[in-house]
């Protein structure tokens, strides 16, 4: 028997969703030489979202190209793509398989399977609702906000440097950040 959500979510619609690029992004930050983050992105992504009529049913899959990093700096994004870090030419693509969708005090989770360079771990996504609208050409829209946090090195992202200041080159917990916006797909 599957929970059913307290929370009521204006505008929620079931179907078929499919994620809007223009409008979204895949972004993460990692603590760098102990002082500061760095953030980048991933330029070239997509997801699917399947809203059931009890939103606890709902699925999401999702990937994002590895080849599209993007941290501003292009020698930094180069070295990414190796083998020291991602491995893009091996595992071109990072992918998310939700695996089921929580509700916790009107708060929502969305628990999962991410894949990072061959390595799969469970995941869980701290999930925020924008809202629902349609846009001016008649699409009907979701947006929202989603979170995690995980360790880079249980996915095999092990490179790292001493410093001689004491500490290391990178901090071994990365942000995951999704901005999102999806459009219901007409039938």
């Amino acid at each position: 028997m599957t929970d059913t959500i307290t929370t009521t979510i204006p505008g929620y619609k079931a179907g078929t969703w499919t994620i809007d690029p223009t409008h979204s992004e895949v972004g993460f930050s990692i603590r760098h030489i102990m002082i500061s983050k760095v953030k980048g992105t991933f330029d070239s992504f997509n997801a699917t979202f399947v809203t059931a009529e009890n939103p606890l049913d709902s699925t999401v899959t999702a990937s994002a190209v590895v080849a599209s990093i993007n941290t501003n700096e292009a020698n930094r994004d180069g070295h990414l793509r190796t083998g020291d870090f991602f491995d893009a030419e091996t595992y071109p693509t990072i992918d998310f398989v939700s695996t089921g969708v929580r509700e916790v005090k009107g708060d929502f989770f969305i628990d999962g399977d991410l894949t990072i360079k061959g390595v799969t771990k469970p995941v869980t996504f701290d999930f925020e609702f924008g809202g629902f609208g349609s846009d001016p050409y008649g699409n009907y829209k979701g947006g929202a906000t989603a979170k995690a946090v995980v360790n880079r090195e249980e996915f095999g992202l092990t490179y790292n440097a001493a410093l001689e200041t004491g500490g290391v080159l990178l901090g071994d917990k990365v942000t995951i950040t999704l901005e999102l916006q999806a459009v219901l797909n007409q039938d």
